[in-house]
């Protein structure tokens, strides 16, 4: 089976990269003390403290195998190979909803950024997918769970 690529700005490979330092140093240090104090309060089969720990730690290894896939499949968007004023990833863009006077701006960042409270989109959300490849002008139509409706793009940065 083929791996999936993960796409990247720079910013997020350096924010993973930043992420498993920090796991593999200091929070793996933090929860391998937890253990040990766990581990010293006695009888292992009804001691909660050290399940709780032996958790924690099964959950940190995992995380850290995730961060690790994703930073080994990793296809870093590079903002100076994309053609000016079309939508790709890295792109900030500014919409004009049909029928409505405002407008959104969204930053489209693969999966593993997508942050939709700070207006950060994951590329394969439908919105971004409509959007892709288009350019300042274009109208496109999205297909949505709560319905068709119309986005205008007014700026690609």
């Amino acid at each position: 089976m083929k791996q999936k690529d993960f796409f990247l700005t720079s910013e997020g490979y350096l924010e993973l990269e930043t992420e498993l330092n920090y796991l593999k140093t200091d929070k793996r240090k933090e929860v391998l003390n937890t253990l040990k104090e766990a581990r010293a309060l006695g009888d292992l089969s009804e001691n909660a403290e050290y399940d709780s720990a032996r958790e924690e730690q099964m959950k940190l290894e995992s995380r850290i195998k995730e961060i690790e896939n994703i930073l080994e499949h990793a296809q870093i968007i590079d903002d100076d190979k994309t053609e000016k004023g079309v939508v790709t990833i890295g792109s900030t863009v500014k919409l004009q909803y049909d029928d409505e006077d405002d407008t959104e701006e969204y930053r489209i960042v693969g999966s593993q950024e997508a942050d939709p409270f700070n207006n950060k989109i994951s590329n394969e959300s439908p919105i971004a997918a409509a959007i892709l490849n288009k350019k300042v002008g274009d109208t496109v139509e999205v297909s949505s769970p709560d319905g068709v409706y119309t986005v205008k793009i007014i700026k690609v940065d």
